[in-house]
């Protein structure tokens, strides 16, 4: 789809009417600092919010409520009387709509789907209300510890990456021949999030998404621990294998999780599997 892009200080009609209307029929995707925010606001355990309000084993929330008139269904997290019922926990996806965001060479861009600014198609009456400039709207939104956590979890996303990696091009797997590795990672771009979660597994995902982290307070030391618990149970699971067959099991499933954490982030994992492919082809894998 054509987006429009923005910066800084492009003035827009940002002011909110309240309506809730953007708490219907919407994708909103999740990565682990922002379930345990979630799930804090709403007073339960991680494991908790995770198992009743999302799905793919946490990275999207359900929107499984009452149907508005076009039939699109409300937020496990919408009420009628009050709106979101956790608006302080609430993540990057909801606090930056109607804007996305995109990061392009350490760089962030700010962009809305379409030529048409989308709150004018389903809130009209924000025209009536004040403009602001992208900037004062993601001051406004409270958004910069939810944009590090988004660009920290990107690092944590290339270093299991990185594992798959090891394990493919640096154990003599990639040497002995094996073609079906690549394979698999390329069918693992393509596959739909049901089928790629059930494909991790649970003991994984739950490594992903509820890591046992006391530090919860910002997001880049939140993410800087998760990612060396999830380097030290790859230690753990992965450093004493040796046949090729374990090392090819080993190698999809880290490129899985990190495909499954590239979604959550909003990334298309489509594209960043054939991007990975080539570098490993690059680096002498086969397919």
């Amino acid at each position: 789809m054509h987006t429009t892009k923005l910066n800084i200080d492009s003035i827009l009609p940002l002011t909110c009417s309240r309506s809730g209307t953007c708490c219907f029929g919407k994708n909103v995707m999740l990565n682990p600092w922002e379930l345990f925010n979630l799930s804090s606001e709403k007073k339960i355990t991680t494991r908790a919010f995770r198992d009743l309000y999302c799905e793919f084993g946490g990275i999207r929330l359900r929107f499984d409520g009452k149907p508005d008139k076009k039939g699109q269904q409300a937020c496990s997290q919408y009420v009628d009387t009050i709106g979101c019922s956790v608006h302080l926990g609430r993540p990057l996806a909801c606090r930056l709509y109607p804007l996305g965001r995109k990061v392009q060479f350490d760089k962030a861009h700010y962009i809305y789907e379409g030529d048409t600014f989308p709150c004018l198609t389903d809130c009209p009456e924000v025209l009536e209300l004040p403009k602001l400039s992208v900037g004062d709207y993601l001051k406004g939104q409270e958004a910069a510890l939810f944009e590090k956590a988004q660009d920290e979890y990107l690092i944590v996303m290339q270093n299991i990456a990185d594992i798959g990696f090891e394990l493919l091009l640096e154990s003599g797997l990639s040497a002995s021949g094996d073609t079906k590795t690549l394979a698999t990672w390329r069918v693992m771009g393509n596959e739909l999030p049901e089928l790629l979660a059930e494909r991790i597994g649970q003991e994984w995902l739950d490594y992903l998404m509820l890591p046992a982290i006391i530090d919860t307070q910002h997001p880049i030391t939140f993410a800087q621990n998760h990612n060396e618990l999830l380097l030290l149970k790859a230690q753990e699971k992965f450093g004493a294998i040796q046949t090729n067959q374990e090392l090819h099991e080993a190698s999809v499933l880290m490129i899985g999780l990190a495909l499954h954490l590239a979604r959550a982030l909003g990334a298309d994992p489509k594209s960043i599997a054939e991007h990975w492919i080539a570098t490993a082809k690059n680096h002498g894998a086969q397919e």
